[in-house]
Parts: structure tokens; sequence; C-alpha cells
């Protein structure tokens, strides 16, 4: 690790700022096609780093919580800038898509009363519930490997759908049952589990303070406990957005998800939405800065840990317990938000065609969305749902 760093030290941080801002504005297609992209152009193209160190970059930000593009890209500027290149490269990246996005949340602000709003996401509701099922999907081919991740999943997928706990216990109890289940417990506490309890209880939101204090906490956390991949912080914002703290209904909740899938960058970028409607322009940039915080420091301070203990068995058994859970909650997510979603023929219809064509041909994600938003303009005005409503 020191020598990887001594040697891509000397990159110059102005071209890592210019690369990472016009990745931020042009990354669509998701974590697979934004790390592969990055090694299109920066191992076969501009050299910054070799194909083994990009295969351990992957490797190591796919053991971390958090979104795997950006930890990537932040993990590239320390081996190629050192420590500020992480953070200037890191925030490069994440730049165009606040902007975007937090642009799309005071149009909605201001425009979000009006009937083509209604009509566009009455269309792109149940496109979205696909889009995540897609993905789930995609996610459990991935990493699920045995009996033991699904019947976790299960579990989890159970807990969240009845009796809508905390999504953060799901996580830690998930993961210490994957050390007992996969590691070499003997009585101490596994580097994983002991980075990320202790954070994960410090990050817990509460009561008191104001409504920022709160977004800042709330995302926090939130950053802290994307295992798998982004889409698993779709559950969490759920429970604390809509029930817990009631900052957004369902609806609107469903229209941040879909803001977060067809804007480049991560998914997660949900939270500058989310953070604009609940505080304006100061909400949003809390809510960037709290998802995000948590990648910055995980790849700063864990990931050169994790690089030297990769292979102890207790941390592979806590991250296969915790991506067993990320799978059962994305489920449970889809059956509580598909009951907002789809309340008719036509939505089901909408989303039975769209997980079709999800599975048959590589539609991109703007383009489905597009689609079906047409779709809602079409047929909302003939059919005139009363079920639907957005605020």
């Amino acid at each position: 690790m020191t020598t990887t760093t001594t040697t891509f030290a000397r990159g110059r941080m102005g071209e890592i700022v210019r690369y990472f801002l016009r990745l931020g504005c042009l990354g669509f297609g998701g974590p697979v096609a934004l790390v592969g992209q990055m090694e299109r152009e920066l191992v076969d193209g501009k050299k910054w780093l070799t194909k083994e160190q990009m295969r351990e970059a992957v490797a190591i930000c796919q053991s971390l919580p958090g979104p795997l593009a950006i930890q990537v890209g932040i993990y590239i500027c320390y081996l190629r800038c050192g420590f500020w290149g992480a953070w200037a490269g890191g925030w490069a990246f994440i730049l165009p898509n606040f902007m975007i996005v937090a642009g799309l949340g005071a149009l909605y602000v201001y425009l979000g009363d009006l009937r083509p709003v209604t009509a566009i996401f009455y269309g792109v509701s149940p496109a979205v519930i696909a889009l995540i099922l897609h993905s789930c999907y995609r996610l459990a081919r991935l990493g699920m490997e045995d009996r033991l991740q699904w019947v976790i999943a299960v579990v989890c997928l159970a807990i969240t759908v009845i009796l809508q706990a905390e999504v953060a216990l799901l996580f830690i109890g998930a993961g210490v049952v994957g050390i007992l289940c996969y590691g070499t417990f003997r009585g101490r506490t596994p580097t994983a589990l002991s980075v990320t309890a202790p954070v994960l209880a410090q990050l817990a939101p509460n009561t008191s303070g104001s409504i920022l204090g709160k977004l800042l906490l709330f995302f926090l956390k939130a950053g802290s406990l994307t295992f798998g991949s982004g889409l698993v912080i779709v559950p969490f914002l759920e429970q604390g957005l809509v029930q817990q703290f009631g900052w957004l209904d369902e609806r609107q909740f469903l229209i941040a998800v879909a803001i977060g899938m067809i804007s480049p960058g991560p998914v997660v970028i949900t939270a500058t939405f989310v953070g604009y409607l609940v505080a304006g322009f100061w909400g949003s940039l809390v809510s960037t800065i709290g998802i995000f915080l948590p990648s910055f420091l995980l790849v700063l301070i864990v990931a050169p840990l994790l690089a030297r203990h990769r292979g102890n068995a207790n941390v592979q058994g806590f991250v296969k317990g915790a991506y067993a859970a990320a799978i059962g909650t994305i489920l449970g997510a889809c059956i509580l938000l598909g009951r907002i979603a789809i309340g008719d023929w036509l939505t089901a219809l909408v989303g039975i065609v769209s997980l079709a064509i999800l599975f048959r041909w590589k539609v991109s994600n703007p383009l489905l969305i597009c689609a079906t938003a047409v779709i809602g303009l079409m047929t909302y005005p003939i059919i005139q749902p009363g079920w639907v409503m957005v605020h």
C-alpha cells in the first residue's frame, strides 16, 4: 500500500479534478458501468494505474459499505494524488450530480402540484419498482452463494415488511451471524464489526436539534449502511423519511428514488433530492455531504486496513451476512413501495412489462423512465385514477 501511494502521489490535482468532473456529468449506467469506464480510460488509456491495482481497488471497495463507483473513484484519486487528491477528485465526481438533482428538486418543489407531474409519476412509479427488482436480481447473482445467505435475506425481508424495524440493526445482526457461521470467531470482536458498530451507534438520528442537523445525522447513518449497492438506501430511507420522521409521503419518496435512478452517478444521490424537498437548498447540501462523507472516511481510513486483512475469515463473514441482509431489505422495500406504485391494471401492466424488458434487453434507466413517463402523460387524463396523489 505504501509503495503504491508513493508511486502515484505525483499525479497532478488538476487532471484528476477535470477527469472526475467529466465522469460525473456523463456517468450513466450504474456502478458496474462506471467502474468499467474508469478501467478502460484510466488503466488502458491514461495508464494512471495497473490492472492489478484496479482489481484491488474494486475488491476493497466492494467490502465496504457505500456506493461502489464513488468509492473506487476516491481510491484511485488517493493512489494518484494522495490524501487531498482523494478529497478533490471525489467531490468533483459528486458535484455535477448534486447540481443536476438539486435543480430537479427545485423544479419539483415549484411544479409538483401540476397535473402533468402527477401523470408522469403515475407511469414512472411502477417502472421504478421494476428497476429495483431487476437490480436486486443482479446483485443476488453476484453475491448470494449459499442457503444461509438466503435464509438471512428472507428473515430480513419479513422483518422489513411486517415489523418495519430499524434497518441498521438488521445489517449489524446479519453481519454477526455471518461472522459466527463463516468466520473463525474466538470471543474477540472482528475488525469489521469493531469499526462499524460504534460508528453506527453514534450516527443514530435523534429528535433534538435543527432540521439540518437531523438531516445530516440521518444521511451520515444512511451512508454508512449501503452494503452491496446504493439500492440498499431505499428501504432505509423509506423507513426513516416516511415512517419515522414523516418528512415525505410515500409517493414523494418514490419520486425521489426515480430521480436518483435517472440522474448520472449513484442511486444514493436521491439524498440530494430528499434534502431539497425537506429543507430547500441547504437541506440538499447537508444531505449530500451526509450521504457521501462516510465513503471518504471509509476509503481513506478503513480501506488501508482492509487491504491488509481482506482475507480474514471474520471480515469476509461480516460482509457476506450484511450483503444477504441488503438483498432481503431491498425486496422488502419493493413490497412496501409496490403498494403505493401499483394501484390498477395499467400500473401493474407497466411494472410487469418494464421488468420483462429489463430482463430481455439492456435498456438504460433514463430511457425506460422517459418511456413510462410518456405512458403516464397519455393515459392519466383518460383513466383519471383517484388513488394517485402527488403533494
